[in-house]
């Protein structure tokens, strides 16, 4: 009989355990991606990280997965639960021509676009970070073609050598935005990524002569690269928000799970964005290190 009752005791033991384990107060693994270019995925790690120390485990496959043509698919059918969005842009890739320089209006109109996909998409806070698409030459080539806005290009946009995103002809931010606005239509061109280290490296080495760069990127200012004033307006505004699956909130505390995603984007502004990218292109250190320095220096690892 006594070891009857040990064996039932254990019995119950494991399925007071396993119920635990798989409900109530159990925290899912949450699956982060994001684009491909470094900013993307430091925001991605900065906000793993600080999922991490609120107890959740995080899946980290998705980071780097792809331009949004493939990120935001992977959000949409739950290859990833999250994704760091650039608001402006993130709404323009579903409803070109909607997209503002208003971020607050940008962000509704996405959460009314994501509403709907995926089973339910939520937009948590936008920071008051922005980065948007820039264009940009080298100094002496501004100088020598009198470029300072890019009205300026169209007359001599052939003489020039471009390097535009990899998605350029399919993005309305991009390829028909420069059509519409500027007419331009470059003929000379070479797809690179953007917002990276190898297309400022081209524009640098003179592979290229226009580059498409994004604002915060370090490469502007150590390389004296002069970035061409949108003004038309074409670009919209790119605060950059977290997009979170609307099944993995089901999930979790939601207002606790916000509040560790809300917090770590109200303290990141466009000067620290920036200074942070040097970090990883100039200085050459490790996204996680820079993520883990600047979460430790507001005091975001901590008190979830």
């Amino acid at each position: 009989m006594r070891h009857y009752r040990v064996l039932a005791f254990g019995a119950s033991m494991l399925l007071l355990l396993a119920a635990c384990s798989t409900g109530g107060g159990s925290k899912p693994t949450v699956k982060v991606g994001s684009d491909g270019f470094y900013e993307a995925k430091l925001m991605a790690e900065v906000y793993a990280q600080a999922l991490e120390a609120g107890g959740y485990t995080v899946d980290r496959t998705g980071i780097g997965i792809g331009a949004r043509k493939v990120s935001a698919p992977a959000l949409e059918s739950g290859q990833i639960d999250l994704k760091p969005e650039y608001i402006g842009s993130g709404l323009a890739f579903y409803e070109a021509g909607e997209q503002t320089g208003d971020p607050a209006a940008n962000a509704k109109e996405l959460q009314a676009v994501l509403g709907g996909k995926g089973g339910g998409i939520t937009v948590l806070d936008y920071s008051p970070a922005a980065d948007q698409n820039a264009f940009v030459v080298r100094a002496e080539t501004a100088t020598q073609l009198h470029l300072a806005k890019l009205s300026d290009v169209a007359p001599v946009q052939d003489q020039l050598r471009w390097g535009l995103a990899t998605d350029c002809q399919t993005n309305p931010v991009c390829a028909e935005a420069l059509k519409d606005a500027y007419g331009l239509a470059p003929a000379n061109i070479t797809p690179l990524a953007p917002c990276d280290t190898p297309m400022a490296q081209a524009l640098a080495n003179r592979t290229i002569d226009v580059a498409e760069l994004c604002s915060t990127q370090p490469d502007i200012a150590v390389n004296g690269f002069v970035v061409l004033a949108d003004d038309k307006q074409t670009q919209p505004a790119d605060n950059i928000a977290p997009l979170v699956r609307d099944d993995l909130l089901a999930k979790v505390d939601k207002a606790a799970f916000e509040k560790i995603l809300n917090a770590v984007s109200a303290k990141m502004d466009t000067a620290t964005l920036t200074d942070l990218g040097k970090q990883i292109t100039v200085d050459k250190k490790d996204i996680a290190v820079v993520a883990k320095a600047w979460l430790q220096s507001k005091g975001l690892l901590g008190g979830y």
